[in-house]
């Protein structure tokens, strides 16, 4: 028996008044978050969901993120967590290749109407179960279907959880790399629980903790090192389902946080809006999801009076791989050392070690490293040899053993935060009558690190204008993914054989 859901249940008995989640003025005891769980996994069962079954949730950082990611995992069930900014044609795609039997949705807000997003994309797939997680608290009625508190009323609030092996599926998170549509790294109970309690081990305690929970709970990150681990320790998690760094800070003063984690672009709007007194309560900073630039690693540290940690890792390894981590000095631009149980080595490109300072390709191997990826078998064998998971980012090692990114994996662009993939960008602005051919890069931005460019033919006789384009991509794309910038040319750049050469367009 090995459940990803005991990082609650265990601490929802050892401290069951105690704060597990903070959302303005209401604060959700463990044992009530614990009930509620186990509510949802009666549910599912009663509706022959169990075991192994796929169940996705498209939730912001409310309250029912927890309630239901748990109630899976406990009906012995695997987590598929979706983007929020998803629009219906992704969600569709998500549905049917993870074969979710149902999919949890929130209702949403005029600015995230995500409840009319989801209907639509679960009209379109094969899921058999859409339920409503309302807006208004404990609503029974919504627009858009059954709503949760319609389908828990009379539900048991004890379940036994279904007993999972280390092996077993616990989530599913998707990513795309560089090349094809999306795909569903496995993660197993093992994988996630090790890389949470990992974690937790690493950061700091301060007494009674408090997490402030800004990043996405549908990514590897939010999930591993502030859910998890979190609820691990017993934390109170503080959630906020929109970031904005004065309201971020404000938070931090109100309720005495502890531990914030972050991606650059936070710390530096942070930073931005300082005003009045520092947050005194916090005892641990953590960047990941891009390279952190030295002078606001500087910056930071000057004002906060603490440094920011920066760690690596992937959806592919649960995802923290290295950190900077206690006991040992950081160093300001590196990823630090592998975790324990994690070894991290340099290759060629025949998978060949690289000693010394490289560079190389960073490849992985752990407790950490997911199963493979969903229905691919021959994507896994590429990703995956002898244990060992090729990342594609290039990196050097110092002489102490740190690891230092000096690119990342072929052409995925990082914005805010975001993974963004240009061949799923592409294969979509194909479809577009009046394109020919489609491109789409990186470039620098002063606050989002990177922003999407996209480079276009248009077809012969089209009309097509930047504008006109721009509202598509706005309306067949998630937010963070649609191109910004629209450059039309005559011709780009490519080789003898017809591939673009993207660096020359960077």
């Amino acid at each position: 028996m090995l459940n990803l859901a005991t990082v609650l249940e265990d601490s929802a008995r050892e401290a069951p008044d105690q704060a597990a989640l903070v959302l303005g003025e209401t604060r959700y005891p463990y044992s009530m978050v614990n009930a509620i769980a186990c509510q949802i996994a009666n549910l599912l069962v009663s509706r022959g969901i169990g075991k192994g079954d796929k169940v996705a949730l498209a939730c912001p950082n409310v309250p029912y993120f927890p309630f239901v990611y748990y109630g899976i995992l406990k009906a012995g069930a695997t987590v598929v967590p979706l983007n929020v900014l998803f629009q219906p044609r992704e969600i569709t795609y998500h549905l049917d290749d993870s074969d979710a039997k149902a999919l949890f949705c929130f209702e949403g807000t005029p600015e995230l109407p995500l409840g009319e997003r989801g209907r639509a994309g679960f009209d379109q797939a094969s899921t058999e179960h859409f339920i409503v997680l309302p807006t208004t608290p404990l609503a029974v009625e919504s627009e858009h279907g059954e709503t949760l508190w319609a389908a828990l009323e009379g539900t048991p609030s004890e379940f036994s959880t279904v007993p999972t092996s280390g092996d077993d599926t616990a989530v599913i998170l998707y990513t795309s790399g560089t090349t094809g549509r999306p795909k569903g790294a496995e993660l197993t109970h093992q994988n996630m629980l090790l890389n949470a309690l990992i974690s937790d081990e690493m950061f700091p305690r301060s007494g009674q903790d408090a997490y402030l929970v800004a990043l996405p709970l549908f990514h590897s990150f939010g999930q591993t090192t502030m859910l998890n681990a979190g609820f691990r320790r017993g934390a109170t998690l503080v959630l906020l389902p929109r970031f904005e760094p004065g309201t971020a800070l404000d938070l931090m003063r109100r309720e005495n946080v502890t531990m914030f984690a972050g991606v650059p672009t936070m710390y530096r709007a942070m930073l931005a809006a300082l005003q009045g007194e520092v947050p005194r309560s916090l005892r641990a900073a953590i960047s990941g999801g891009a390279a952190a630039p030295v002078d606001l690693l500087k910056d930071f540290e000057a004002a906060f009076g603490l440094p920011i940690n920066e760690g690596y890792g992937l959806s592919e390894t649960a995802p923290v791989a290295s950190f900077n981590q206690p006991g040992r000095p950081g160093k300001a631009g590196s990823i630090g050392w592998p975790i324990w149980g994690v070894e991290m080595r340099l290759i060629d490109d025949k998978w060949n070690a690289i000693e010394g300072e490289g560079p190389g390709e960073i490849a992985i191997r752990g407790h950490n490293v997911m199963k493979g990826y969903y229905k691919r078998p021959e994507a896994t064998e590429e990703a995956i040899r002898d244990g060992w998971l090729h990342t594609g980012d290039l990196a050097t090692r110092d002489s102490d053993g740190y690891y230092f990114i000096i690119d990342r994996a072929k052409d995925v662009i990082i914005r805010g935060g975001f993974n963004v993939y240009p061949r799923e960008i592409e294969d979509v602005l194909m479809t577009h009558p009046q394109i020919s051919v489609a491109a789409v890069v990186g470039v620098p931005h002063p606050s989002h690190g990177e922003e999407i460019k996209l480079y276009a033919i248009r077809t012969p006789d089209a009309t097509l204008t930047e504008t006109e384009l721009l509202t598509w991509c706005k309306e067949n794309f998630a937010a963070y993914k649609y191109p910004r910038i629209i450059e039309f040319r005559e011709n780009l750049p490519m080789t003898a054989t017809g591939k673009i050469l993207k660096r020359e367009l960077r």
